[in-house]
């Protein structure tokens, strides 16, 4: 039997697979996870408004119902869909470009709803100016990460289109790490003034950006010796022949 047929059928051989398998999904199941608060919040609004249960804090969800039922059913599916994105595997499978369809236009349906609510609903007690600001300026920016990324896939530039899709993927799962800072700012205060929750938010966004931004670095990174590999042999090819 060959070196080669040994190393097939060794233990540690038949084990990596399943281990990459396994570890490649670590991220996709922290995003869920992640996004499961937000998501039964959500859950409960829709509760409310499919049952007529008004109370002082959601008058103006009766009011003007559709673009709060858009953005819960959106951020939804763009937060489950969208973290099935970053599995390795999906990726280069044909399943990521159809689920792709899916889940920029839900990420921008998002978006929008979340700065037409910023703008026309009246703003809770504990919010402010400051708030405000923070939504549209992250709202915009998530809009417009998804055009650009957009816009890259239609001419093919697939590295452009993961690093905006996945800025726009942080901003969208802002409200998740805001569960935490929130948390934190609870703790350290007691209960914020609209200055510190407006500072607690933000920082959630701010956060997820710089995850995003790491990410997005490490992914170039490790692309650019697979880049090399392929510009070298080409030219030994091109040498050779």
């Amino acid at each position: 039997m060959t070196e080669a047929s040994d190393l097939a059928l060794s233990p540690q051989a038949v084990t990596s697979k399943p281990a990459k398998r396994g570890a490649e999904w670590l991220a996709p199941t922290g995003l869920i996870l992640l996004s499961l608060v937000p998501i039964a919040a959500g859950a409960s609004r829709l509760t409310q408004l499919a049952t007529g249960a008004v109370s002082a804090d959601n008058t103006r969800f009766f009011d003007s119902p559709v673009p709060v039922v858009v953005h819960i059913v959106s951020v939804t599916v763009f937060s489950l869909l969208g973290a099935l994105q970053f599995a390795p595997s999906l990726r280069r499978h044909r399943w990521h470009r159809r689920a792709g369809r899916i889940v920029a236009p839900a990420g921008l349906l998002a978006a929008l709803s979340g700065l037409w609510m910023a703008i026309f609903y009246a703003l809770p007690a504990h919010d402010g100016a400051a708030l405000l600001v923070l939504r549209l300026v992250f709202g915009s920016a998530m809009a417009a990460s998804i055009v650009i990324a957009f816009a890259a896939i239609r001419r093919g530039d697939v590295r452009t289109h993961s690093a905006w899709m996945t800025r726009a993927y942080a901003i969208g799962l802002g409200a998740g790490t805001q569960v935490f800072t929130g948390l934190v700012a609870f703790l350290l205060v007691g209960e914020p003034d609209a200055t510190t929750w407006a500072v607690a938010m933000g920082a959630a966004w701010v956060i997820n950006l710089a995850v995003a931004e790491f990410v997005i670095r490490r992914r170039a990174a490790r692309s650019r010796p697979a880049s090399r590999t392929s510009g070298r042999s080409a030219a030994v090819s091109a040498h050779l022949s």
